[in-house]
């Protein structure tokens, strides 16, 4: 299991098809997930739209439904949160094989690169808003940063931080090396 983890605008989505391409992995976008529960769901089209955080006890069964395969998977956009991220170690690291994979950018291009999803026709409803963007940024930097600090020290979980600033094949080849390693 590869769990792509990092701030809205850093590309998980993207690295997260081209790894697909290389290999047979079931490629799990929890915000694509949220996305199509909201057509349903006005709670969770609501919490979305203010780029809230979808409560634990709706994410974990959506989760758990999505990742009941024997396949490899890449997470995309999951664990936000602490409690997510133990009940993912204690649910399936004895499962999977999980590596942990923090894409590092910058504030500044996270918000020029979701500004740019929004110019090409590729933007959400939680890309509309400066506001939902900065709040959405915030908690990346206040609860989900420190997610991703503790999972760097959960004995027999492989982590790597791999910056992703520079152009999409170097960064991706860097992504290629660290799960090498």
């Amino acid at each position: 299991m590869i769990v792509l983890m990092g701030g809205q605008g850093v590309g998980k989505g993207t690295f997260a098809r081209m790894l697909c391409e290389k290999h047979d992995f079931k490629h799990i976008e929890t915000g694509a997930l949220l996305r199509s529960a909201a057509k349903t769901d006005a709670d969770i089209a609501a919490i979305i739209t203010r780029g809230d955080l979808v409560p634990n006890e709706n994410l974990l069964k959506i989760v758990a439904a999505a990742i009941n395969t024997d396949k490899d998977i890449i997470l995309d956009g999951f664990p936000r949160t602490l409690e997510q991220a133990k009940w993912l170690v204690n649910s399936f690291a004895d499962k999977f094989n999980i590596h942990v994979i923090y894409l590092e950018v910058p504030k500044e291009i996270m918000i020029q690169r979701i500004q740019k999803r929004i110019r090409e026709g590729g933007g959400r409803a939680d890309d509309a808003s400066i506001t939902a963007i900065n709040h959405r940024l915030d908690i990346f930097w206040n609860t989900t940063l420190p997610v991703i600090e503790w999972l760097s020290t959960v004995p027999n979980i492989k982590y790597s931080a791999v910056n992703v600033q520079g152009e999409l094949n170097e960064n991706f080849s860097k992504i290629l090396s660290a799960l090498k390693e």
